[in-house]
């Protein structure tokens, strides 16, 4: 006797994502649901680009093989969630918008920003990058773009693109690339905001903003003018780097931008032997974790070829991404998106008044809702 649509539905009732542990029916994650024989197909809308699609899938297949069907088409699908926004927000377009940033200039946070940018555009997602560091752009020379925005309505700033990021920096509007930005605070929130305001991003799932060192006027600027996801903080693991990361994660605190979670770059080395080598100690990127309260979202070895290629202008998650610096920064990205997509149901959940559990292990508390 054929299976029928019914009993596919309640089979699948109970099938938990294994990140928000709650069930794909009730996340709106199961659409499209159809049966003809015993062959069943549907399409799963993941919250996550990295969500652990191998898991759901095989929880899914497994569960309507039990309730009767012999074959399971399965076509995949995401919708990114987004960010609670203002009546006043300068990128509505934006589904997320994503601060990378640090108390401290030298850490490589552009090239974590950089590839960042590329391991989510490698998911799929619509991703857009901007340089914030007005005094010291480095974005055109990392994603090797030059040339100046146009506007085609005389309103608003065509972004550029390379790689099918779309792209925007102080960099592509000066004369001379070795010309200073001399400018005093103000110019620099009034520049920053037309970057937001007056840049055609068209949607977007991730807007990355790659901010200058320290807790300045931009960073203060962003927080008061943007209603952020939240922000990713990379730091280098020596102590003389963590006292200025902790100042970053201080400032997150007090101006309420949730810390999404923290990179360790240069984290060690591998010689050519294969030995590793802890160059500039070990813990630091864990430290400040804990201090911040969110997860390490993964370590970063030191590898000569990163920075190669980010001179020569393709981020070296595109250029070679065998290597162990890109499979690690795509992991970062994977862990990234999962951490967005908890922490947009736990706030749901709470907005809706349910019943929550604390489900981090301790580190990172995010209250998601109880499995019903």
């Amino acid at each position: 006797m054929a299976t029928t649509l019914s009993a596919l539905q309640q089979a699948l009732a109970p099938v938990l994502d294994p990140e928000l542990g709650r069930p794909l029916v009730e996340l709106g994650m199961i659409r499209d649901l159809t049966v003809a024989g015993d062959a069943a197909s549907l399409r799963i809308v993941l919250t996550s680009p990295g969500s652990a699609k191998g898991k759901i899938g095989d929880d899914v297949r497994a569960a309507l093989t039990a309730a009767g069907a012999t074959s399971v088409e399965i076509a995949w699908d995401a919708e990114v969630p987004k960010r609670t926004m203002r009546d006043d927000d300068p990128v509505p377009s934006a589904s997320n918008i994503i601060f990378v940033m640090s108390g401290k200039g030298g850490v490589g946070k552009s090239t974590v920003a950089t590839n960042l940018t590329m391991a989510l555009a490698r998911f799929g997602c619509r991703v857009g990058l901007l340089d914030a560091d007005i005094y010291g752009p480095s974005i055109p020379t990392m994603m090797g773009v030059m040339g100046r925005p146009i506007s085609k309505d005389g309103a608003r700033i065509e972004p550029l693109q390379r790689f099918g990021v779309k792209l925007m920096s102080i960099g592509f509007l000066l004369e001379d690339p070795k010309s200073a930005v001399i400018w005093r605070g103000p110019m620099l929130a009034g520049a920053l905001m037309q970057f937001l305001k007056d840049v055609e991003w068209g949607p977007l799932d991730y807007l990355i903003l790659d901010l200058p060192p320290g807790t300045g006027d931009i960073a203060l600027t962003l927080s008061q003018r943007v209603a952020a996801t939240g922000a990713v903080i990379v730091t280098t693991p020596q102590e003389v780097a963590l006292q200025d990361v902790y100042k970053s994660v201080a400032m997150c605190k007090k101006v309420d931008i949730p810390v999404l979670g923290v990179v360790e770059n240069m984290s060690y080395f591998v010689d050519p032997s294969g030995q590793r080598h802890e160059l500039f100690g070990a813990g630091g990127g864990q430290a400040v974790a804990e201090f911040a309260e969110a997860p390490l979202l993964g370590k970063l070895p030191l590898d000569p070829r990163a920075r190669q290629w980010g001179d020569a202008g393709t981020p070296v998650v595109k250029a070679a991404p065998e290597l162990d610096v890109s499979r690690e920064m795509v992991r970062i990205a994977e862990r990234l998106a999962d951490r967005i997509s908890v922490l947009h149901a736990a706030r749901e959940a709470a907005d809706a008044g349910e019943l929550v559990i604390d489900r981090s292990g301790g580190q990172g508390r995010v209250r998601l809702p109880i499995a019903r």
